[in-house]
Order: structure tokens, then sequence, then C-alpha cells
């Protein structure tokens, strides 16, 4: 089949769960499908609305360049320039199926177009970019409000303080519009915000199957508005890591964190709870690209002075196997409704034990006292306590990784996707000619 991935951003420039996930599956179709991926960048060297074409790992990236030039809000999920350049997108692939990961910097449109011209359309849901306009968390990170329920009056706050309120308030048009005073601007209205709620809900109508990967993702978007019975909770395949790590470890805990450094994520509780630990009885390495939020990374390094904690930067996908293979125990200290990490996935693989906060998809993955520890969400204290464990229980860490559940493989996962795809054309026709 045509099987065109669709992303809000990819690799090499963004690397992050969901880029690393579409570019394994990728390589998994590639020997029976015609892959391509089709995903937005910000770039103001290039034109608004312009499309170029790259090749990364073998496979076909077609890249729309959205640099959030609009006339008003609506436009950031609805912009004529933005659909007919993914209008022109889909007519070059002439996809059988389109295979969604995330509309963000595209157009809630996007799915209506592709059915226009044939196609399937599926979905893997990564986070709730659908329903949140700022960056698909449901998180405020400007109060440090955890969105558990979706208020468009503070919706309306956050994006106000958000990066893509910045775009566009640096954008040609957005400037004229401002001065001309015939639009909201950059800080849109909270009926707008209702507008994109249900603009949203209409999107995820055209979908033939919304694929989950926990329990609990599956649940909010249900919860949300989504069509429950098109819903289906399958969790993510990993390609397999080089070998699995010595059970044996010394006197200090070796602890990490691998992500993104930024506040949702949760690595300043991380530090807070770390800080208090016995003297001589820890380490603490920090991986991931401190250049993202190099604000709150700032922050992270004061909080880290004085105490044995390393930032260690990004690493590459060979590298893991060697990262994982440091480790006594990850932490996941997570503010945000998390999907299903790939994080955890990886230390499972690894026969690293997991410290997770007890929220959203984590709770599904992380099996208390038995595959991992949970501790109460932001709570330092909390998370302290568990890391005590480590330190002191003599036999824990070995208990937890002996029982580690198995991690699907990519292979398994796609050919899942291609059962999906197959009955997703033959129920609608699928195929652009």
């Amino acid at each position: 089949m045509r099987v065109l991935h669709v992303i809000h951003d990819y690799l090499p420039r963004h690397r992050a769960g969901s880029e690393l996930y579409v570019q394994a599956l990728c390589r998994a179709q590639r020997p029976r499908h015609e892959v391509r991926v089709l995903c937005a960048e910000y770039d103001t060297r290039r034109r608004h609305g312009s499309l170029s074409e790259r090749l990364h790992d073998g496979v076909e990236v077609i890249e729309l360049v959205n640099n959030w030039r609009f006339r008003s809000f609506e436009e950031s999920w609805r912009s004529p320039e933005v659909g007919a350049a993914l209008a022109e997108a889909l007519d070059r692939a002439r996809p059988e199926v389109v295979h969604v990961h995330n509309l963000l910097d595209l157009s809630l449109e996007l799915p209506a177009l592709a059915r226009a011209r044939g196609a399937a359309v599926v979905a893997t849901l990564h986070d709730y970019t659908p329903f949140c306009p700022s960056g698909g968390q449901r998180v405020h990170v400007a109060e440090e409000h955890v969105c558990r329920t979706i208020d468009v009056e503070r919706c309306a706050r956050c994006f106000a303080g958000s990066v893509w309120s910045a775009r566009m308030s640096r954008g040609i048009r957005g400037w004229l519009e401002r001065i001309l005073r015939r639009s909201s601007g950059a800080r849109p209205e909270p009926e707008q915000l209702a507008a994109r709620l249900e603009a949203a809900r209409r999107a995820l109508e055209a979908f033939d199957v919304l694929v989950a990967p926990s329990k609990s993702l599956a649940a909010e978007y249900a919860a949300l508005g989504a069509p429950r019975e098109r819903i289906e909770v399958s969790d993510y395949g990993l390609p397999p890591l080089a070998a699995e790590r010595s059970t044996g470890r010394g006197e200090r805990l070796r602890i990490g964190y691998v992500g993104t450094p930024i506040w949702h994520k949760g690595v300043h509780v991380l530090l807070e709870a770390a800080a208090g630990l016995p003297d001589g009885r820890w380490d603490l390495d920090v991986w991931g690209d401190t250049s993202v939020a190099p604000a709150y990374s700032r922050r992270l390094r004061r909080r880290a002075e004085g105490l044995p904690v390393r930032f260690r930067g990004a690493f590459g996908s060979g590298e893991a196997n060697d990262v994982y293979a440091a480790l006594d125990v990850l932490v996941v200290p997570s503010l945000w409704l998390e999907n299903s990490p790939l994080v955890v996935h990886e230390a499972f693989l690894a026969g690293v034990p997991v410290v997770a906060a007890r929220i959203g998809g984590l709770a599904d993955l992380v099996e208390h006292e038995r595959s991992g520890l949970l501790y109460e969400p932001a709570s330092p204290a909390a998370l302290r306590a568990a890391l005590l464990r480590c330190i002191r229980e003599p036999g824990l860490l070995e208990r937890l990784a002996a029982a580690r559940p198995a991690v699907d493989t990519i292979a398994a996962d796609a050919e899942r996707w291609d059962r999906r795809y197959a009955r997703a054309v033959q129920r609608g026709g699928g195929g652009a000619g």
C-alpha cells in the first residue's frame, strides 16, 4: 500500500518519542509498503506554506513550512494556505492510507482532505493535541497547572503565553491585523477555544480507527468526545536493544532521567527529591536536549549545584543501550497525563527498574511493587521515599527487574497496523488512484 505518516515535526531536527516511533514503524513497513512522511517545520528562512522534499533514513519526507503567519487564531488550526499546501502534498503522495500521529502545526482539516481523495484515515494518539492548542500536554506551564479538565478560559491564558502565540505575534500578517484591530491576534477569546474544541471532535469523526497506546489515554479521549466505538487500545512496539544490563550494582545508586527536560516532565521534582538523599549514596544522570527549554534548563542547573548530578545532553538511537546499561533505576517524574512513554519500554527492554509518577498511562504501564514503584505525582517527598527504598532495601531492584513485563516488537506492531490498514481501506474504498 501507499502509506503516508503525518506528524507535527520530524527527525533529525526534532527527536522525541513520537518521532522515533514513526521512524521505527517506517523501517518495519518499508519491505511491504511504499512509505512517506508528511511533517511541518518552523523556518522563517523559507516561505510560509511552501513544500519541500528530503530523505531521512531512506524514507521520503514531505515538509511543510508553517511560520504561523495567520490572520486569526482560527487559522492556527484551519488555514487556507496550510490547507492548500496539505492538499498538494496529498496529491503528490496519493496515499491509500493516511496514518496521523499529530496535527499540531498542520490542520484539523487534514483528515477530511485525505478522505476527499479516497484515502483511509487512521491515527496513533500520542498526546492531546486535538484538544490542547498549546502543545498537546494539557498543562498550563506559566501557572504550573495540570489540566485534568478542559477550561477554555484557562486555555486562552495558556495559549497567549505559549511559543505558538509568540510565533503568531512575529508573523507579518498577525502584526498587520493587530495594528488594524481586525483580529484578536495571538490571544484567542474563550469562545474561539470552544470552537476549536468542537472542530477537533468533528475531525476525529473522520478516522476509521484511533489507536491509544494506553487505557488512560483512551479513556481521556472518550471523555473529551472522541467516538468511543473507534478507539482501540494497543501499546507501542519497539526495536530491540542490543543487550540487557547486568543486575549487579555498586554502593552508589545510579539514577537516570531520560527525556526532554521540560516542566511537564517534572525533572525539578526529581532534583528536589534527590537533594534529600543521603550523601555519597547516589548519582543522577539527566539525559535530554537542554536547548529545547533553555530557561527551564538553567533553573534545573541552579537547583543541581553542589549535587552529584550530570546533565548529559541528547544521545543517538545507537547509544540507548549504553545509556541504560549505566543505570540502576530510571525515574519518570511526569506531571502531565502521560500516554505510554517509550523510555519506560526501553527501560524494561534493558532490564532497568522504573520509579514513576502515578499519573495517566504510567499507572497502566508500571505495576506498583511488581515491575516498578509508583509515587504520588508532584511530590518530592514521595519520590524521595521511593528512591530511599532503592538505596536501602536489599534485593528490591533485582526483584523489580525480574518481574518487568515483556515489550512488544516493532515488527509485531507493524503487522497489527497492516491488518488495520486493510480493514480501513476495505471499508472506505481507500486509494487515491
